[in-house]
């Protein structure tokens, strides 16, 4: 299984990076525009539609058609895990039916002075075995840009 993990520091304080990216706006926020994701419904693990906080059980269903080409690409994204303390927190999402076979993407969170360490980890798999084996090894080339997009954009939305 591949893994790639990205790390960023978010001058603003940790409770207002936390409560931002617990949310499912806090995603549409961070994904690209050319991507065109569309958030099809989120159900929290009690039946609630378009729940506050993004809490273990609670299942997004998505898709995305980037550059508007091609059909839209379904997954439902599963939070498996979340806890938060005092000073970091975290959650894991899981993709179920997705373009991945594997998908676990941990999403830290910690205080570091009146700022926030935010680190990324995702565990994936891509599909057709062998030749996915080998396109793992270039996968990087991939996430980097997305996630670096995704750090700046916390930054910009939310230092003040």
């Amino acid at each position: 299984m591949a893994v790639f993990e990205r790390e960023a520091r978010v001058d603003a304080p940790f409770e207002t990076v936390w409560r931002f990216h617990s949310r499912i706006q806090g995603l549409e926020a961070l994904t690209p525009g050319f991507l065109n994701l569309e958030i099809e419904r989120v159900i929290g693990p009690d039946g609630e539609r378009n729940p506050d906080a993004l809490a273990a059980g609670t299942r997004a269903y998505a898709s995305v058609r980037p550059f508007g080409v091609g059909p839209r690409r379904r997954w439902v994204s599963v939070i498996v895990e979340r806890e938060e303390g005092e000073d970091a927190a975290h959650f894991v999402d899981e993709m179920e039916g997705g373009p991945f076979p594997r998908w676990r993407h941990t999403h830290r969170f910690e205080r570091d002075g009146d700022g926030t360490v935010v680190r990324d980890r995702v565990e994936y798999r891509l599909p057709c075995g062998r030749l996915g084996a080998v396109a793992a090894a270039l996968g990087d080339l991939g996430f980097e840009p997305m996630f670096r997009y995704r750090h700046h954009r916390t930054r910009t939305l939310l230092e003040g």
